[in-house]
């Protein structure tokens, strides 16, 4: 969850519902983050670079809706048993 003081480097076009730190360190962050925009909310895959000790996005993924969350979900479980190299 949210970290009390912690503020995600995302433009303030977006609303922040709740995100989840994945990883982060002093030069990578990755989070995965609930935002509303327009009245609609999105899923979005982030990686951030710490350049000069300011957080530029390097990556963006959204996820739009269940749907599109049910493929990607259905994809990744048919390709997950190719991370075990052989």
């Amino acid at each position: 969850m949210a970290e009390a003081g912690e503020k995600l480097p995302i433009s303030e076009f977006y609303k922040v519902v709740n995100y989840v730190t994945i990883f982060k360190s002093e030069k990578w962050w990755e989070a995965i983050v609930v935002f509303e925009s327009f009245g609609r909310r999105s899923i979005g895959l982030y990686l951030w670079q710490n350049r000069n000790g300011a957080w530029k996005r390097k990556h963006k993924f959204n996820v739009r809706n269940l749907e599109e969350w049910n493929k990607l979900k259905g994809a990744i479980e048919q390709l997950s048993s190719k991370l075990v190299s052989k």
